[in-house]
C-alpha cells in the first residue's frame, strides 16, 4: 500500500491527484471481506457526490455493499474495465480496481481523511 493514500472510516481509499481532482477505490480490507467481486454498480460522469454518501454499489458473491463517497465533488471519470472486469477490485484494489476519479468541491474534506498507517492501527482494533 503506498504511503500517499488516505481512507476513510468506511474503507474506502483516495490518492489526491495534486490537480483538485482524486482517484478512489475499496481498501484491501473491504475487498477481503466481501470476497469475490462480481459486478460494481458504476455511477455516471457528471453525477454529483456528497462526502460520505452512497453513491455506488459493489456485489460479490457473499454481499453487496455501498461505497460512499469520500468527498463532495462531481464524478469526472470511471473506471470502465470493472465493467467488464469486476475482478480487478479484488486483484489490484489501488491500481486498476479504482472505481472513480472525483473533482473535489471542498478540498478541505481531504483533512477528514486517514493516513495509511492510522487506517491499519484501527483495524487491528476491530
Amino acid at each position: 500500500m503506498e504511503n500517499t493514500l488516505k481512507f476513510t472510516d468506511s474503507h474506502e481509499w483516495v490518492r489526491d491527484n495534486g490537480d483538485g481532482t482524486i482517484t478512489m477505490g475499496i481498501s484491501a480490507h473491504a475487498q477481503g471481506l466481501l470476497g469475490d467481486v462480481v459486478f460494481v454498480d458504476l455511477p455516471e460522469v457528471g453525477d454529483a457526490t456528497e462526502a460520505g454518501e452512497s453513491f455506488s454499489l459493489v456485489e460479490s458473491v457473499k454481499a453487496a455493499s455501498d461505497i460512499y463517497a469520500p468527498v463532495t465533488g462531481e464524478i469526472i471519470e470511471i473506471n470502465e474495465e470493472l465493467e467488464e472486469s469486476p475482478e480487478l477490485v479484488n486483484e489490484e484494489p489501488y491500481e486498476g480496481g479504482w472505481i472513480a476519479r472525483i473533482k473535489v468541491t471542498d478540498a478541505e474534506e481531504l483533512g477528514n481523511l486517514i493516513g495509511g498507517e492510522q487506517y491499519l492501527a484501527s483495524l487491528e482494533e476491530d
